[in-house]
């Protein structure tokens, strides 16, 4: 049995509520059986594809869209027609005539036009319910709307995101959004539209040249669409909605392939990194940045927002005095569970940059390097890492531009260590241990190929030359 005709939706003006401004919020105020529960009205942030009316309002109210809806008495009653809230009870109205206003007829009409849609809205939610309450209409007609949003449900993603303190995984999430958003020329996104043929338009339109002040200008890499699409993915599998046609596949049937992008393998050669090791760095900059750069090299690999959250107890020597450092990578930490330390062996190249930039006193809670400072938000540690980052990545450009080499990053560090140790012969295990990847698939991604001259000699092998 459906709800009686005793519930019903009314748009009204809270006059109980004045702002400084003198203007009042609107509400939505639901009756049911003698009592009412008011809801907070915002300017739309979505089109609803079905009715061009609303399309317009959407264009008219770009800009504040989302924002609480705050009106004078006096607009509002022109708007309405009716007396404000005080007046109106339980579904009847005070009409008026002859009411003053600033606002203009366009704008009226809009306002008119959208509070009806409101109202609409929240009777045939109220119609679709069995045995009504205020907390199942808020489920029906609030929270299962933005349920059914990409866009609202990858805001909210990035936001606990960020109160996790997952800062950067964050910004893709944002990214990401802020992306299909200026595709869609739309803010709400139901997953429903997420079609095959929408991911693939979507493809084309990221990667697509860009033409400004007359130069054309590359689009987007397939690496960029793939990480976008991959949290776009995501959001699918955690909504779960029943009834919604699931789009991403491995290309067969019909369905959309995430693409990988081209992975552009960079690694140095062992002596490539010994003639960095060996450079003679001007100042004290560009010589902490060569030495955090090598720091990560010969510690497996690990990225510099590791390096940053060392701390001193992380370093472990046992009875003989031999040291390593064991620590959870935050990449990892961040996204499995039961994980195990990765353990680093301090050599003595190890242990000469931690003598010679580390914190002191190296009291055990201590940070290694000065990157981070205790009490950190996420956010500031995120930018501090970030900044350490672009030091050392700017510093290693004008490094390897003296040594007329091609520029190397924090990047290349852990392809390099994993590549040098290939090519000495370590196996694929020892190497996947090392980097902290749970299966050799993902250690093959960071193995760059062998140099050109040793395929040319195996290759000049096949067949020797008779000339020769």
């Amino acid at each position: 049995m459906k709800t009686d005709k005793k519930s019903t939706a009314l748009i009204i003006l809270e006059t109980r509520q004045p702002g400084k401004d003198g203007t009042y919020p609107v509400k939505l105020r639901i009756f049911f059986e003698g009592s009412y529960r008011d809801w907070i009205m915002k300017f739309p942030t979505a089109a609803k594809e079905s009715s061009q009316i609303i399309d317009r309002l959407q264009e008219a109210f770009k800009g504040v869209a989302g924002q609480s809806i705050r009106m004078t008495k006096e607009d509002f009653n022109k708007v309405t027609g009716k007396e404000e809230v005080a007046k109106i009870i339980e579904g009847k109205e005070v009409k008026l005539k002859n009411i003053k206003s600033s606002l203009t007829r366009e704008t009226i009409t809009n306002f008119r036009t959208l509070f009806q849609s409101f109202e609409e809205e929240a009777r045939n939610t109220i119609s679709g319910i069995t045995d009504f309450s205020f907390e199942l209409f808020a489920s029906e007609h609030f929270t299962n709307r933005d349920k059914k949003d990409l866009f609202a449900q990858m805001a909210t993603t990035a936001k606990r995101l960020r109160t996790e303190g997952r800062i950067s995984t964050a910004i893709t999430f944002e990214c990401a959004l802020n992306s299909l958003r200026s595709y869609t020329g739309k803010d709400k996104l139901p997953f429903e539209s997420i079609t095959v043929s929408f991911l693939k338009k979507y493809q084309e339109w990221m990667t697509a040249p860009i033409i400004k002040d007359a130069k054309v200008i590359s689009g987007n890499s397939l690496t960029t669409v793939g990480m976008y699409l991959r949290n776009v993915r995501t959001m699918f599998n955690e909504a779960n909605l029943k009834g919604l046609v699931y789009p991403f596949g491995r290309g067969k049937n019909g369905l959309y392939q995430i693409p990988k992008g081209r992975n552009v393998k960079k690694a140095l050669t062992q002596q490539q990194v010994a003639s960095i090791a060996a450079y003679n760095c001007a100042g004290t900059y560009e010589h902490r940045s060569r030495d955090l750069w090598l720091f990560s090299y010969l510690c497996n690999g690990i990225n510099i927002k590791d390096i940053a959250r060392l701390i001193y107890s992380s370093i472990i020597k046992d009875s003989d005095g031999n040291a390593k450092i064991s620590l959870i990578r935050a990449k990892t930490a961040e996204s499995v569970d039961n994980t195990q330390p990765i353990e680093i062996i301090v050599t003595k190249q190890i242990g000469r940059i931690i003598d010679k930039w580390g914190n002191k006193p190296a009291s055990p809670n201590q940070y290694i390097f000065p990157i981070l400072s205790p009490g950190m938000s996420p956010e500031l540690e995120y930018r501090a890492i970030q900044q350490a980052v672009q030091t050392i990545n700017k510093n290693m450009k004008r490094i390897c531009e003296d040594m007329e080499m091609d520029p190397v990053t924090t990047y290349t560090a852990r392809h390099s260590f994993a590549t040098v140790l290939k090519r000495s012969g370590a196996s694929i295990e020892f190497i996947s241990e090392s980097l902290g990847h749970r299966n050799k698939l993902t250690t093959q991604n960071y193995l760059a190929n062998f140099e050109d001259d040793e395929k040319r000699k195996w290759a000049e092998m096949l067949l020797p030359d008779p000339e020769q």
